[in-house]
């Protein structure tokens, strides 16, 4: 009898550990897609708040079979297996969140990095990714809410596993009233109750998304200033930002960002500002930022320019990822133990007297305000291949001396 009990001792701190790192492995990330009847200008976004332990990423410019596209990839996949969010020159984007809920089976090579690059090579719109689903229904190990929108202006979550997928449109009232669709890690089609993550940073974005609805401002400017940097957590009634001065520089105070839609985890972000005319699917944006989105800036990118700037691409890693390190850094400074989960609330409102997230929206502002008169210039004349990467540069290299100027005690370590 002691022997026995000795054993399922065991067994039980055995599967305990085993159910703590299948938890811990699980990557989790925020994301939505929008329909152009929802947004101010009538053009489809797509967002995702890419979580992951792998915070090296950059940007990438791959030939496919079909359609050549541009694509968030880790900056140690030097061979470019994987890519977590993109968009081809054909207009049609992609990204994902892991659902933790649905079953990816065991069979299959692809797994979700993977088939995201292929349906990029193959995929002009939504109809073709959704005949590439039934295509590899049984032979791809995926469990995920895969998001995708086109030049055609559509904008759609498909909840997909092994065997099996779901479609949920944007346009579908039924589906989605406002237009819009946020997921997080969990399956609405899912068989498990109540399994899954990311309930809270769903809630909370589900909240931010109804409000900026209801006051007609839900653009890309919203969901890059505002809902991809929340650091508010409704269940703790923590909302840091809404009284500043609550938080002297004095006495320093952290908050823990493990379940604000601002992770420390945060690895970057992508937000696709789509088109509702195939004939306009150059104007077809990819905004990424590299790092945390509180120590970061977007920057515009397009697949018909057929190149990245070497500062969102870099040979081992991309330099405005390394900056955005390193100001995380600064804001998250203890790293003993789960302290890396604690940012600096008071310095990250406080910084130089004015905050950190002020500094970089001037920043962004700037940019918003010239890629829109850009943007305009090529709905008038579609723009030759060099004037697209002309203006990359431009305001890449713009951003990443603004970025340093702005931050002159933030250093890039060797």
């Amino acid at each position: 009898m002691k022997t026995r009990n000795i054993f399922l001792k065991h067994l039980f701190v055995f599967i305990s550990v085993f159910l703590l790192l299948g938890q811990l492995t699980i990557v989790p990330c925020t994301v939505a897609v929008v329909s152009g009847k929802a947004t101010r200008d009538g053009r489809p976004l797509m967002w995702k708040n890419r979580d992951t332990t792998t915070l090296d990423n950059k940007m990438i410019y791959l030939k496919g079979e079909k359609y050549d596209f541009i694509g968030l990839i880790d900056a140690r996949d030097k061979k470019a297996v994987n890519v977590w969010a993109g968009i081809n020159t054909e207009g049609f984007a992609i990204m994902n969140s892991v659902s933790s809920d649905l079953s990816e089976g065991p069979n299959g090579e692809m797994k979700n990095g993977r088939f995201m690059k292929r349906a990029l090579s193959e995929c002009a719109n939504v109809l073709d990714f959704e005949n590439l689903l039934n295509r590899t229904n049984g032979n791809r190990r995926v469990a995920a809410n895969f998001g995708v929108i086109d030049a055609e202006g559509n904008a759609c979550f498909f909840e997909t596993g092994n065997s099996t997928f779901q479609k949920f449109d944007s346009k579908d009232p039924k589906v989605a009233p406002h237009g819009y669709i946020i997921r997080t890690n969990y399956a609405f089609t899912s068989p498990l109750k109540n399994s899954g993550g990311g309930y809270i940073r769903f809630e909370r974005a589900s909240r931010l998304f109804q409000a900026a609805s209801a006051e007609e401002r839900l653009d890309y400017k919203f969901i890059l200033q505002e809902a991809a940097r929340d650091l508010v957590n409704e269940k703790l009634n923590s909302f840091p930002l809404a009284n500043p001065k609550v938080y002297d520089s004095s006495s320093p105070v952290c908050i823990n960002t493990n379940d604000t839609i601002n992770r420390n985890s945060t690895a970057s972000v992508a937000l696709f500002h789509g088109v509702s005319d195939p004939k306009k699917a150059h104007l077809a944006t990819m905004w990424i930022l590299l790092g945390q989105p509180v120590c970061s800036v977007a920057v515009p990118l397009w697949a018909n320019a057929a190149s990245v700037p070497e500062l969102l691409s870099g040979d081992k890693t991309a330099p405005l990822n390394d900056f955005s390190r390193a100001l995380a850094s600064y804001l998250y400074q203890d790293q003993k133990g789960h302290m890396y989960q604690y940012l600096s609330i008071s310095t990250l409102i406080h910084y130089g007297g004015e905050g950190v997230l002020s500094r970089l929206s001037k920043i962004e502002n700037k940019v918003f305000a010239e890629t829109e008169v850009k943007l305009k210039e090529w709905e008038k004349k579609k723009p030759a291949k060099q004037d697209v990467v002309d203006f990359e540069e431009k305001i890449a290299a713009w951003i990443y001396k603004s970025l340093k100027s702005s931050f002159p005690d933030v250093k890039i370590p060797d």
